[in-house]
């Protein structure tokens, strides 16, 4: 009777070994809440196709720096707008727009005009607005 008493408190002695194990390599299997997923779709929408609502906060906020998201018929407009500009010419650069697991991220890039541009003292006032599929996750803004 004393060697099944043995047998069995080894066998739950190798089981919770086996189980403490498990519960160890799940714990360090945690996902990097800052590492990307996948790379986000997105169309980058001219002025006349903007939503109303979102086109008039754009025009209230355009000479400063801003950036700001709008959901709308279940998509996801970003915007990122760099102040005003001494002259015109300038383009955005989309870098990247990716999810993780607790966030979209976009990176966006003012790229200045051209000298034939700079010479031409024209206030001017670069964003970009870029729509994508609706999230629930923040935006954060690069």
């Amino acid at each position: 009777m004393n060697r099944v008493y043995e047998y069995q408190r080894r066998f739950l002695s190798i089981c919770l070994v086996c189980l403490l194990c498990l519960a160890v390599y799940a714990c360090g299997k945690k996902q990097d809440p800052m590492e990307k997923i996948k790379d986000l779709e997105y169309t980058v929408i001219a002025e006349d196709n903007i939503p109303e609502e979102l086109l008039s906060k754009i025009e209230e906020r355009k000479e400063d720096s801003f950036k700001l998201t709008f959901e709308d018929q279940g998509f996801l407009y970003i915007c990122v707008g760099y102040g005003t500009q001494q002259t015109g010419g300038y383009s955005i650069a989309v870098n990247s727009l990716y999810e993780t697991a607790n966030a979209v991220y976009i990176d966006t890039n003012l790229i200045g005009p051209s000298p034939e541009e700079k010479s031409k003292p024209v206030a001017s006032y670069p964003y970009v607005v870029v729509k994508t599929e609706f999230s629930q996750k923040p935006v954060v803004f690069e």
